[in-house]
């Protein structure tokens, strides 16, 4: 068979090469076998990464029964619950493009033959798919799989919001020190990826329905065995990949792009998966827009509610049946479209799949919703779209009319929602925190979080041109497009404005007259950009609107 690892390895004029492989410790039977590059984002810092090792040597153990040769290499990533509320925050939908970069530069620069990716958290796995597509060649991921959910001393789950919640609770007098402290350290009991159907268990989960993961990978806890059962079947399955010649341009199709976005709704997973998803698809070369999404939110029913829209973790649907029982409902009620996946067809996968087990997971005629859990929200103050985790809103806030509290970045916000400030009826508006504006479209977990906390969810709206983290739940709207710093409407707000957010229809209204908005535009100056230089200064010059994925141009 003849291999892309020929160029390194064979031949007189690779003499040296051989050499440099053979210093590795390789024998001449592994010398002549497929190159496999396993691709680690392994850390001793997010609790999502800290088994990866674990998993790589699985995987390896799977490559070397099915014949090939493995290499491990390694590349960054950024917790966003540590990085949430301070600086870091800028870098971590920054760090989704240098992953994807660096893993390209570890493929190319050395050949390999298949890659098996082992990402975990928000934009590691976004990154490494970014990567897969980009680079063509036979790919699997395998990613850290989610945190079992932690226990509350009246048995109640809890997880990493749980602690965000409570901020505001403690400022509200509603919970005392000691039962913080016990949430700080009972919430997060394991390794794994937060265990609510937050970002990183949200892109998992679509990584098995866009075809690019085995069965499982979205919702077999971390801790599990079973997990390293699925890394090695993993590694011999990349061998067959290499065998057959097929690569993500096969699977990543534009019916497994449909497939995921329904996924999505489904199950109403983070806003950050609209972000994430328009990029691989445009990697791809399937671009997706707004409208595409709000053509799937109309179609798809909402069947499943974990945590934040319900109580329920990953682990609770990992035992109705994974994401094998939820897409099996979605294909018996022909939502889903026929595709290749990396273990096979997805009819040969989904035939049999368990029934919904009318709690975790709900059939179609009993949905929670007939809408997705995902709405595009559009109108004066978003032209370019918005979107809304609307299963996570409560019914009285669907619709929401109030005056606008305007601040220019999500710090004072913090600040003034901490100063009880923020009164019922108001509308925070967060902005110059976009993709170019922040730079880097800081996740807001923090405001949204204490706004709940303090009791005043089901009374204020917040919309931003920055992001929610999955956790996020309530009438926050982000990814208001165009942004702020780029002269988008939300940058000509002011204080007092009344503003209207009409989930049920979509909109988003600023009741201000044409008239009075263009002499604000006539005056407005857009801000000097925050970062003059490194990786934020080039990323803020190359960046795109959210609505187009926050892809580099």
């Amino acid at each position: 068979m003849e291999l892309r690892s020929d160029g390194i390895k064979k031949g007189l004029a690779r003499a040296p090469h051989r050499s440099l492989l053979y210093a590795d410790g390789l024998t001449e039977h592994e010398m002549n076998q497929p190159f496999i590059g396993v691709i680690s984002s392994q850390n001793e810092v997010i609790p999502g990464h800290l088994h990866i090792q674990d998993l790589a040597d699985a995987v390896k153990a799977g490559i070397r029964t099915a014949g090939g040769t493995p290499f491990q290499m390694s590349t960054i990533g950024v917790c966003d619950g540590i990085a949430m509320n301070n600086e870091g925050m800028h870098y971590s939908l920054v760090s989704r493009e240098v992953i994807a970069d660096s893993v390209e530069c570890a493929v190319q620069g050395h050949q390999f033959d298949g890659v098996v990716l082992l990402p975990g958290c928000d934009k590691i796995i976004p990154g490494m798919l970014i990567a897969a597509c980009r680079l063509n060649i036979p790919a699997i991921v395998v990613t850290a799989g989610p945190m079992l959910a932690g226990r509350a001393k009246n048995g109640c789950e809890t997880d990493l919001n749980t602690l965000f919640d409570a901020v505001g609770q403690v400022t509200a007098g509603t919970m005392n020190d000691d039962d913080l402290k016990f949430y700080e350290r009972t919430s997060c009991p394991t390794c794994g990826s937060c265990s609510g159907m937050f970002t990183a268990n949200s892109i998992s989960c679509l990584s098995e329905a866009i075809g690019m993961a085995m069965p499982g990978n979205g919702t077999i806890p971390a801790v599990y065995s079973e997990r390293l059962r699925m890394a090695k079947q993993a590694g011999m399955r990349i061998m067959d990949l290499v065998r057959e010649g097929i690569t993500p341009s096969q699977v990543v199709t534009p019916e497994a792009i449909h497939n995921g976005m329904v996924l999505d709704m489904a199950f109403g997973g983070s806003t950050n998966t609209m972000l994430h998803l328009t990029a691989i698809a445009a990697e791809a070369g399937h671009p997706i827009t707004l409208d595409d999404w709000d053509e799937v939110c109309k179609k798809t029913p909402n069947i499943t509610r974990i945590a934040p829209a319900g109580p329920k973790h990953i682990e609770d649907l990992y035992f109705a049946g994974g994401i094998r029982a939820l897409m099996g409902e979605l294909w018996r009620g022909g939502c889903l479209k026929e595709a290749l996946t990396c273990h096979g067809p997805l009819s040969a996968w989904l035939e049999g799949a368990p029934k919904p087990d009318g709690d975790i997971i709900r059939t179609i005629d009993n949905a929670y919703s007939q809408e997705g859990g995902l709405k595009v929200m559009r109108g004066n103050l978003a032209p370019d779209g918005a979107v809304v985790k609307q299963s996570a809103v409560a019914p009285e806030m669907r619709k929401h009319s109030g005056p606008a509290r305007v601040f220019n970045c999500e710090d004072d916000a913090v600040a003034a929602i901490l100063g009880g400030k923020i009164v019922p009826g108001d509308v925070i508006v967060i902005r110059y925190e976009g993709p170019a504006g922040g730079p880097g479209m800081r996740e807001m977990l923090t405001p949204t979080s204490v706004i709940v906390g303090m009791g005043l969810s089901k009374s204020v709206a917040l919309l931003t041109d920055g992001r929610f983290s999955g956790a996020t739940k309530g009438p926050a709207v982000g990814h208001v497009s165009p942004e702020a710093q780029a002269g988008g409407p939300i940058a000509l707000v002011e204080e007092g404005d009344q503003i209207t957010v009409d989930i049920d229809e979509g909109t988003l209204t600023l009741h201000v007259d044409d008239d009075e908005l263009a002499r604000r535009r006539a005056a407005w100056q857009p801000p000097a950009p925050k970062y003059t230089k490194g990786v934020l200064a080039r990323y803020a010059r190359l960046v795109s609107s959210a609505d187009k994925g926050a892809i580099l141009q």
